[in-house]
């Protein structure tokens, strides 16, 4: 498809209402016209309301399966698509729940699937780059004796499991980008993302770190799912935004580690939390969510060399922007609180 010349891109974010998703159409909306596809499977139209009155942003509430023709939305006319068309696709629709895992284990796989499917026809038509968010889980699992993952080492892992719509969803989806980049010759990119925190998170589904410092300020037990050995690495969603706008911008495909490699025990982030929220909370603990496994760490090596990224934000300042943000919202997460109770 042709395209003009416009002082503006239009970009398309799938999963633009997301926790990440949201935090890049921030970022996006400064230099391009952005299209925003949600359906508050994972999302909320809270991380985007502030953007909603501004005229280079345009929301679509659609499931992404469902996404064959942009042009059929009214609200997109003055984005001119069928002059200008697309310029740039960032893929991250999936459900991301712990807690509503089972629940959304069919739409999880599809949306792996015939979502990226949708995401990658739409490139090929408007001859648009596309980016993908990946998951680190696409390596399997943890091994103790290598606990670094490199982007070229895999480990075995069934695709019969309950866990497996998420993570062999998330393997066929690379498998997908790489099939249409070689056969259509699109700029289609791949990044794997490691464990992201920051605010935005969403509440009561089984993301620790939110709800260990919801937890906190009302001076309740913090409960880990795990015991006082799991470990996790944590990357702030700043630094991921950062590495999806580096990656966007270069003739690398990857796919590329995005991620921080320092590790850290949950219970020593518990504990920091409480003491940052000056709170009286003890630490608890309860079996593992479905959801939940033990990651390796992110090798960084390649995203350094070939896009000059790394994280910068340390773990404090990281967890001070969550415990702000949280303090400001603490009106929405108790009616929030009280509807995930009813439900």
């Amino acid at each position: 498809m042709a395209k003009g010349v416009f002082k503006k891109k239009n970009v398309l974010v799938l999963g633009g209402a997301g926790f990440i998703g949201s935090h890049l159409c921030d970022k996006l909306i400064k230099d391009n016209q952005v299209i925003c596809v949600d359906n508050f499977v994972s999302g909320s139209q809270e991380n985007i309301d502030h953007l909603l009155q501004n005229e280079n942003f345009v929301f679509i509430n659609a499931d992404v399966n469902d996404l064959t023709d942009l042009q059929k939305y009214p609200e997109l006319e003055r984005f001119q698509l069928e002059f200008q068309g697309i310029q740039e696709i960032y893929n991250l629709a999936c459900p991301t729940a712990p807690k509503n895992f089972k629940k959304n284990t069919v739409i999880t796989a599809k949306t792996n699937s015939l979502g990226t499917i949708r995401a990658l026809d739409l490139a090929v038509k408007y001859k648009a780059k596309l980016l993908h968010f990946s998951s680190s889980v696409v390596y399997g699992p943890k091994d103790d004796k290598a606990p670094y993952m490199k982007e070229n080492v895999f480990y075995p892992s069934s695709p019969l499991t309950p866990r497996a719509a998420y993570d062999e969803g998330k393997r066929f989806a690379e498998t997908l980008v790489f099939s249409y980049r070689t056969i259509y010759n699109i700029d289609a990119k791949i990044i794997r993302i490691f464990t992201t925190y920051g605010p935005r998170m969403p509440l009561f589904v089984g993301h620790m770190v939110p709800d260990f410092i919801v937890a906190a300020l009302d001076h309740q037990p913090l409960t880990i799912y795990g015991d006082k050995d799991f470990t996790t690495t944590l990357c702030h969603v700043n630094d991921v935004i950062d590495a999806s706008i580096k990656m966007m911008s270069v003739k690398e495909f990857g796919p590329f580690n995005v991620g921080n490699p320092q590790e850290h025990k949950i219970s020593d982030i518990a504990q920091k939390i409480i003491e940052m929220t000056a709170s009286k909370s003890k630490i608890q603990y309860a079996d593992p969510l479905l959801f939940m496994t033990k990651l390796g760490i992110p090798d960084i090596s390649l995203a350094k060399e070939k896009i000059q990224w790394f994280p910068i934000v340390t773990l404090d300042k990281g967890l001070e922007s969550v415990v702000e943000y949280s303090k400001v919202h603490k009106v929405m997460i108790k009616w929030n609180k009280t509807e995930e109770v009813k439900d």
